[in-house]
C-alpha cells in the first residue's frame, strides 16, 4: 500500500498543511493511510494522537500525550523537523555534492550521507557525472558525527566503501532486514589515530519503523523498506559511501571546474614520475606526507634510491576515481589501479592518495595499497 506519492514525507507535510489551514478530517485521512502503509510509524501515530484530540477541542502543541515520556516526545518533534525540513528545502534541480568529483566506471552508484539533515541521498554515475536518484530519512550517532574513539556513539565522517553484505538471516532482529558494513576506519582515520569498528548501514526493528534522528551508536540507519530499496544498488568493495556533516551542493559549471583541477594535478604527478626527475616528482608530496613505513624523509630517499637504477618509466593510471573529502580540510581521495612499467620492474596495483591543499596547490599527504 502506498501513503503517498511522494512517501512518508510528502504525507505528513501534506498531513500538516491541512491541519495549518484548518482541515482537520483530511488531515486524519491521510495519517490514517499513512499509518496503514507503515502501521510502527510512531511519529504518524502521534501526530493521529494529536488530530483525534484536536476533534475534542484545541490542542497546545505537538505531542498532546500527558503520560509520555518527555525524552520520547522530544525525539519524534525531531524527527518530524528533520523530515520536513529535508522535504521542503530539496537541493537545486542542477546541483550535485561536491564530493562525487570523479566516478570510476565501475561505480554505478554512490552514497551521500549528511548527518545534520539526517538524510541519505543516491547518486547514479551517469557517464561520469553524478546523477541523483533517490533519498531516505536516516538516524544517525546519539552524540553527533565525527567519531574518533570506539563507543564514543558519533558517526565517522569520511570517504568509505561497501565492504559487504549481511542478510536478515545472520543478524538479531536489532538490524532489521540486513546491513552493509562500511570501511571506517579508512586509511586517514588511522593516520590520526581514529579508532572503533563495525560502523555499518543497517535497518530497524521488526516492531519500529524510524528510529530518531540521533539515535544509533554511530551506524547509519535507515527504515528497512528504504534499506531494501538502496540495498538493490549497492556494490560490495566498489559503492562509495561519503559521510558529511552536511553536504556542500556545487552547480555542475564549478564540479567540473573542480574535477577538472584535481584531475590536471594527479595527471602532473604521474607525468612527473615517469619523467624521472625525482625533484620534480617528490614536489607533489606534502612536507607532512606520511605512509605505513614513515614520513616524507624515508619516502624522498627511497624514492631517490630507486630512480637511480631506472632508465626508462611508463605509468598508467586506469579505474581512476577521485573524491572530496566532507571536513574543514580541504583533501581529495584519489584511487586507481597503477600499471607500472620500467627496465627493472613492472607491476599492476590497487592505490589510494589523500591529497591536500597547501599554499593553493594540491599535494599528496598520504599514498598507500587499497
Amino acid at each position: 500500500m502506498v501513503a503517498a506519492p511522494g512517501g512518508p514525507d510528502a504525507a505528513l507535510a501534506e498531513a500538516l498543511q491541512d491541519v495549518s489551514q484548518g482541515r482537520l478530517t483530511t488531515a486524519l485521512a491521510r495519517i490514517d493511510r499513512l499509518i496503514a502503509a507503515y502501521p510502527t510509524f510512531r511519529l504518524a501515530q502521534l501526530i493521529r494522537g494529536d488530530l483525534l484530540l484536536a476533534q475534542a477541542g484545541p490542542i497546545s502543541g505537538f505531542g498532546n500525550v500527558a503520560e509520555a515520556p518527555p525524552e520520547r516526545l522530544a525525539d519524534l518533534r525531531d524527527e518530524a523537523v528533520v523530515r520536513l525540513k529535508a522535504f521542503r528545502n530539496r537541493p537545486p534541480a542542477n546541483y550535485v555534492p561536491r564530493y562525487l568529483l570523479q566516478m570510476e566506471p565501475e561505480q554505478k552508484y554512490a552514497v551521500v550521507v549528511d548527518t545534520q539533515s539526517a538524510r541519505l541521498y543516491l547518486y547514479q554515475n551517469d557517464a561520469g557525472r553524478p546523477r541523483y536518484v533517490a533519498d531516505y530519512y536516516i538516524s544517525h550517532g546519539k552524540l553527533g558525527a565525527e567519531k574518533f574513539r570506539e563507543g564514543d556513539k558519533r558517526t565517522p565522517i569520511g570517504v568509505y566503501y561497501v565492504t559487504s553484505s549481511l542478510p536478515r538471516q545472520k543478524l538479531n532482529d536489532f538490524y532489521g532486514s540486513g546491513a552493509f558494513p562500511i570501511s571506517y576506519p579508512n586509511e586517514w582515520d588511522r593516520q590520526q589515530g581514529r579508532d572503533g569498528h563495525g560502523i555499518w548501514l543497517h535497518g530497524t526493528p521488526s516492531d519500529t519503523y524510524s528510529r530518531p534522528p540521533r539515535a544509533s551508536d554511530g551506524c547509519v540507519v535507515l527504515t528497512n523498506p528504504d534499506l531494501e530499496a538502496l540495498g538493490g544498488y549497492l556494490q560490495i568493495g566498489i559503492t562509495p559511501v561519503i559521510i558529511s556533516h552536511n553536504i556542500e551542493w556545487l552547480s555542475l559549471e564549478d564540479w567540473a571546474g573542480e574535477r577538472t583541477a584535481l584531475g590536471k594535478a594527479v595527471e602532473a604527478w604521474r607525468s612527473d614520475w615517469e619523467s624521472r626527475d625525482v625533484k620534480r616528482y617528490l614536489s607533489h608530496y606534502s612536507s607532512r606526507f606520511r605512509n605505513n613505513e614513515g614520513g616524507y624523509d624515508e619516502w624522498s630517499r627511497q624514492k631517490q634510491l630507486v630512480a637511480a637504477g631506472k632508465s626508462w618509466i611508463k605509468v598508467s593510471l586506469n579505474h581512476l576515481s577521485i573524491f572530496r573529502n566532507p571536513g574543514k580540510q580541504d583533501m581529495a581521495v584519489v584511487s586507481f589501479e597503477q600499471d607500472y612499467r620500467s627496465n627493472n620492474l613492472s607491476n599492476t596495483l590497487r592505490k589510494r592518495q589523500y591529497w591536500m591543499k597547501e599554499g593553493g596547490r594540491w599535494k599528496i599527504v598520504y599514498e598507500g595499497f587499497a
